[in-house]
């Protein structure tokens, strides 16, 4: 077994390079921080539990071949991340992987362990999205589809289709009774409506659930090792006549008959006995079970309390429920702690309680359990003694003492951009979605998790740096992340009216807040012809448009004559260009009806340090501009990236070279551009990024401006934002993305 030393090792050589499978030269390697954001749909191989696979919430989807020690993501052309529904690994064959492909609904599979996908079977009978993947541990060629509406069966490899018919709800969890013949091999379907038994090979269903209550379940789980069957069941949980109903249910007859599983080893409180718990009373969402241990079984509760004893856990059983027994304490105040530390806990000396997102049992050895939430993954492999962190690789450590950590391949978020410090080439930064902030020592090699002193945090969006002073760097921070992405322009995610600007003076180890207006902060620019004891700054507000401070921050002063309208200062993004030119971009708002609006939308340019702005897109009037730059050398030349809004197909990348008296629409290559940049040493050259949707590659280049335009195949991650250089490394560039971290690769496409 690889020494977490032996790990850290190879990664700081690099050896987790990306190459794609499609064969394009370029090699790609991501950046900073691993974790931070929601991981979903964990499986363990039933012949290798060191084979795992999972997805986040952000499209990617990932492989680990040593135990989550280190993670791989697949090429965005071979696997999207699907959310709802994990992958099934064969039970006989070796390398053989059935899995979701991405949200759509479809099937792809894999006959090489995850190195090359290809879509599964014929055309699908079902509509909905699946649920859950099984096949047969006996009948390796019977594959289960369940679905949000119903469940499926093929018997070659996706050629027919079958409805298992009689099984109502949306599919939680199949099992089989393996000492079944397969002509009439007994299934057990637990869906939302209850649980289902077939006797005829999975044709028919029938309800299972005497002794279940009449309600809505949580999840389901059966194992049977051919001489016994056990299915396990939870059940929401609701307080009546102040005693705890619903949670963990056993059958141990096959489906005749359940009977509930709690007792005082569980949390049965019926009131909540901390601030920080997950609700009023627990809720039981995940129940796994083995067919080589059926009577071993595990549950999540959620907790009434942060501390132990009803701290949120997991529990095991090895006697099908009779007793109980909690095998997870994750933080390190708790007294019994069995978990490895992070960069949270190393950093804070706690970390968060959080219910997880997904949970999975290695099939063919009961000992091993992964978990993961919208933060971290964790996994044991000794029953739950001890769990190993799966986000987090400890690094060489700061010269203060700081706790580094080294990027293993589990990038699962946001980044908005990437610096490297104008005064010293191997101080590295990281603006962040979610987890804020880093910074790296020793060129982006390993990374310091920074949020003890940063007031807001949440987001990081942007930095500024003082030409001439080392160290001081002003940051742009706020509470609302995704800004100007679909989460904020649709609504699904709600504005926080909190964050700001901070300032720092040892190269952002430390920040002290200045006096704004509470709003989000997306962008902070510096005057680098200004005094250098009172630096002029600008800053754009999310609904609260633009300020200005002439002192370095100390106060600030309203400068948004002109700038939107209001009912639209959704200001997103400032640049100053060298002449003096100011540019800022205010994008999509909706109205309560839910159309969007042209008021306040575009783009606009002050020439008077702020005083006043005046549109430029009068001429080119888009519903949701999400980005732009400006010409290095010629302020008039500015490139504006765009998405399609209801109704509206305005995604793609526009050009003016007058100021903005006529826009042309330069180039479209899928529904949202987000922006683009000159290669300020390579005339001609503009790097491209698409964010959601993007339809092939999220990066391209153009190096006879704009004319043709030429795909970066091999990275893996589709949804890109911002492309950034390291002045001491001309072959490479950095690029952040929405929700696929920072990754290092080749400056042009096929190198």
């Amino acid at each position: 077994m690889k020494t977490a030393l032996a790990v850290a090792v190879a990664l700081i050589l690099g050896l987790v390079a990306f190459r794609t499978a499609a064969g394009a030269a370029e090699t790609w390697e991501p950046v900073g921080l691993c974790g931070g954001g929601a991981m979903f749909s964990l499986a363990i191989s039933p012949l290798d539990p060191n084979l795992v696979m999972m997805s986040c919430d952000m499209s990617g989807a990932y492989i680990s071949r040593d135990g989550g020690k280190t993670w791989t993501m697949f090429h965005h052309s071979m696997l999207k991340g699907c959310t709802s529904c994990a992958a099934v690994f064969h039970p006989k064959t070796p390398g053989r992987i059935v899995a979701p492909g991405g949200w759509g609904g479809g099937l792809r599979a894999s006959s090489d362990a995850g190195r090359t996908w290809q879509p599964y079977g014929k055309e699908r009978p079902w509509r909905q999205r699946p649920t859950v993947l099984y096949i047969d541990p006996d009948l390796g060629d019977r594959l289960f589809v369940g679905t949000s509406g119903g469940a499926y069966a093929t018997d070659d490899d996706g050629a027919t289709w079958r409805a298992c018919e009689g099984a109502a709800g949306s599919a939680l969890g199949f099992a089989a009774d393996r000492a079944s013949p397969r002509d009439a091999r007994v299934y057990f379907i637990g869906t939302s409506a209850g649980v289902f038994r077939s006797d005829d090979g999975g044709r028919t269903f029938k309800a299972s659930s005497e002794g279940l209550p009449q309600e809505r379940l949580a999840s389901f789980a059966g194992g049977s090792d051919g001489k016994i069957v056990r299915l396990y069941a939870t059940v929401p949980s609701k307080v009546v006549d102040g005693k705890l109903e619903g949670g963990v249910y056993v059958s141990k007859d096959a489906g005749r008959s359940w009977q509930r599983a709690m007792n005082p080893q569980l949390n049965v409180e019926t009131k909540r006995a901390s601030e920080w718990a997950a609700g009023e009373f627990p809720q039981y969402r995940f129940a796994l079970t083995t067919d080589v241990a059926p009577d071993r079984a595990y549950v999540h509760g959620s907790s009434t309390s942060y501390f132990p004893p009803n701290h949120s856990t997991v529990y095991r059983t090895d006697d099908a429920g009779a007793t109980w027994r909690p095998m997870l304490f994750s933080d390190p105040r708790f007294k019994a702690y069995n978990a490895a530390d992070d960069w949270l806990t190393k950093t804070l000396g706690q970390r968060w309680q959080d219910v997880p997102l997904t949970m999975t049992v290695a099939p063919g050895k009961s000992d091993v359990v992964m978990t993961s939430d919208g933060m971290f993954a964790s996994r044991t492999e000794d029953g739950g003694r001890f769990w190993r962190v799966c986000h987090a690789v400890p690094g060489p450590g700061g010269p203060g003492g700081e706790p580094t950590w080294i990027n293993n391949g589990l990038v699962v978020t946001t980044t908005w951009n990437y610096y490297v410090d104008p005064h010293e080439n191997n101080r590295h930064y990281i603006c962040y979605t979610d987890i804020g902030f880093a910074r790296s020592l020793d060129g982006g090699r390993s990374w310091i998790w920074e949020v003890k002193a940063i007031p807001w945090k949440n987001t990081c969006y942007e930095l500024a740096f003082d030409p001439d002073v080392p160290g001081r760097v002003w940051g742009a921070f706020s509470e609302t992340h995704d800004i100007p992405n679909s989460n904020i322009t649709e609504g699904r995610h709600r504005v926080i009216m909190r964050g700001g600007v901070a300032a720092s003076s040892d190269f952002a180890r430390t920040w002290t807040k200045t006096d704004l207006p509470a709003a989000p902060a997306v962008s902070v620019i510096l005057d680098p012809a200004s005094p250098r004891d009172s630096r002029t700054l600008y800053a754009s507000l999310f609904e609260k448009g633009v300020y200005r401070s002439d002192d370095g921050g100390k106060t600030w002063q309203r400068k948004s004559e002109g700038l939107g309208s209001p009912e639209n200062l959704r200001c997103c993004r400032l640049i100053r260009h060298a002449d003096g030119t100011l540019l800022g971009l205010v994008t999509a708002k909706r109205l309560p009806g839910g159309e969007y609006t042209l008021s306040g939308t575009g783009l606009y340019r002050s020439t008077d340090k702020g005083e006043h702005w005046t549109k430029i897109t009068d001429a080119l009037p888009l519903y949701w501009p999400k980005d732009f730059t400006v010409h290095p050398k010629k302020s008039d030349t500015v490139l504006l990236g765009a998405g399609n809004v209801r109704g509206h197909e305005e995604g793609a990348l526009y050009r003016t070279t007058d100021g903005g008296k006529a826009w042309e629409k330069l180039v479209r290559k899928g529904p949202e551009h987000f922006s683009a940049f000159y290669h300020p040493d390579k005339d001609g050259w503009i790097y491209m990024t698409l964010t959601e949707g993007a339809p092939g590659a999220g990066l391209w280049l153009s190096r006879d401006d704009g004319k043709t335009w030429d795909p970066f195949d091999g990275l893996p991650f589709s949804n890109v934002q911002r492309v950034h250089l390291n002045p001491a490394d001309k072959d490479h560039i950095f690029v952040t993305t929405f929700g696929g971290s920072v990754w290092k690769g080749p400056i042009e496409p096929g190198k």
